[in-house]
């Protein structure tokens, strides 16, 4: 249940930051992130996919896989944000070291979450 949870909250607020950024245009959040088109549908994709998971799936694996998944893939990206800012060309205006930052956080919390959570429940089942 924790996995799917988290599922809800991380997708929604991916939603939601998604939208507001596709209605703020691509300038520089807050003078701290960066804000691209890019971005803004991945986070409208994950985010729907996290949703999904968490508000439309009963299966706790699939949740468990899903958030391990795009965990790792924000890991990624994270890594990558600070060796190719613009991710070769995909974003305009490149990443902020506050963009990466957030970007491992959210690999390490997802990754953390599934792992951690996931294998408790799957355990007592």
């Amino acid at each position: 249940m924790p996995v799917r949870i988290y599922a809800q909250v991380v997708g929604v607020v991916l939603l939601l930051l998604g939208v507001l950024g596709l209605l703020l245009g691509e300038r520089a959040l807050l003078g701290i992130v960066d804000i691209d088109v890019v971005e803004d549908i991945v986070h409208l994709i994950t985010g729907g996919i996290l949703a999904y998971v968490g508000f439309g799936q009963r299966d706790e694996g699939v949740a468990r896989s899903v958030v391990g998944a795009l965990g790792a893939i924000y890991l990624l990206v994270g890594v990558l944000g600070f060796v190719l800012p613009t991710l070769s060309g995909l974003l305009p205006h490149g990443y902020s070291v506050a963009d990466n930052l957030i970007h491992l956080a959210l690999g390490v919390l997802s990754l953390a979450v599934a792992f951690a959570f996931g294998s408790s429940s799957t355990a007592r089942a």
